[in-house]
């Protein structure tokens, strides 16, 4: 447990000025690509291409997901994820009789 309180102390004290900059831009950029305001108009892919057309929103939406864990906006606990620091070290497993 210790270990991990040190890495993200250590993670926080690495993250400067720029670097917070650029994730926010890149989450901004991420945002206004999957609100499409223009309806359309900019679009890396067009959405009419069979299996690939939804790709690119699939990778801003990613994008979106991961700048906001840097700012510590974590979207896993809206959706019943656990939480690691709630882990007890106790492994449930289900045995079957046949």
């Amino acid at each position: 447990m210790e270990k991990e309180e040190t890495f993200q102390g250590e993670v926080k004290e690495k993250r400067n000025i720029f670097s917070s900059i650029i994730v926010a831009g890149l989450g901004a950029f991420s945002a206004f690509y999957l609100f499409n305001p223009g309806a359309g108009v900019i679009e890396l892919i067009p959405d009419n291409i069979p299996f690939i057309g939804n790709l690119d929103e699939a990778a801003a939406a990613g994008l979106l997901i991961s700048c906001l864990a840097y700012f510590g906006v974590d979207l896993g606990g809206m959706f019943g994820r656990k939480d690691k620091k709630e882990d007890d070290g106790i492994i449930d497993v289900e045995v079957e009789d046949r």
